[in-house]
Formats: C-alpha cells, structure tokens, sequence
C-alpha cells in the first residue's frame, strides 16, 4: 500500500463515498440526465433544453435575469442554451419594450408544438421513476427534500 498515506486512511475515502450528500446527488443527476436526454432524443432535445423551453411558457415573456434562478444556469451558460434553441425557431428574443438594454424571451409556436408533442413522454418517464422509487409518499419526499437543498421553499 505504497500510495496509502496513515493520516489519510482508506476509511477517509469509504466514508465520502457513503456520506456525502454532493457526490450522492450530483450522481442522480447525471444518472436522471441521461434518462431523459434519452427519452427526449426522439424530439431533438436534451433534458436541459426541454427545462429551457419549459420554463418560457408563461403568459409574459420572462428576461434572461429572470430565468437564471429557476434554472440554477448564470447568465453566460443561459445565453449559450439558447442559441440551438433559437436557431431551430423554438424560441424568439425582442427588446424589452419597457427598457432596450433588456431581452424577452418567447416560446414560439414551433418551439409549443414541440413542448405539447414531447410533454407526454416526459410524463411517463416521471410516472416510470415514481414507481421505481417506491411507496407514493417517496418521491414527493425526495422532491420536497431537494428544494430544500436548493433553499426554495415548499409550495
């Protein structure tokens, strides 16, 4: 055990990957991605862009600033997000009639038939994931608990 170190002991590395909440999480994360880039591949989307889309139907068009929070995405990342969206006719950006250095951001018809036509798919892979994690009180547990992490309060 030449690369073992006494005050750095296997144990050290066993109780990370047992305890921790950051690599437990980011895990799933990546693990319920794949799930769902797979899942909405047949639609050309990843699960990012359909959350992107997702979060532009609203009655008012929302600003870039107003969607970093929801999407836990800085503003540079949102930006990029964007582009592929916005080249494919999913989403519009105009000047904000009330303030010219701000963007609004519209879900075009295009990018809402793709939402309506993709919606049901994303529904069954919840309802899949749902049942796979048990007892019905579960996920609503995990979910409850998450934005909690995310320092959002319960709705």
């Amino acid at each position: 055990m030449a690369n073992m170190r006494e005050d750095l002991p296997i144990e050290v590395t066993h109780d990370v990957r047992d305890r921790c909440l950051c690599l437990h999480v980011q895990r799933a994360a990546r693990a319920l991605a794949r799930r769902f880039d797979e899942a909405l591949r047949p639609f050309g989307l990843t699960n990012g862009q359909f959350s992107l889309l997702t979060s532009l139907n609203r009655p008012d068009p929302p600003r870039i600033s107003d969607l970093v929070s929801i999407l836990a995405m800085d503003r540079t990342t949102l930006t990029a997000a964007l582009k592929p969206l916005t080249r494919r006719g999913l989403v519009q950006t105009n000047v904000d009639e009330s303030d010219a250095r701000s963007r609004r951001l519209t879900l075009t018809d295009a990018g809402r038939d793709l939402l309506v036509q993709a919606m049901p798919v994303w529904r069954a892979e919840h309802d899949a994931l749902d049942e796979q994690l048990g007892d019905l009180e579960r996920p609503e547990r995990l979910r409850s608990d998450l934005r909690v992490l995310n320092g959002l309060a319960d709705d």
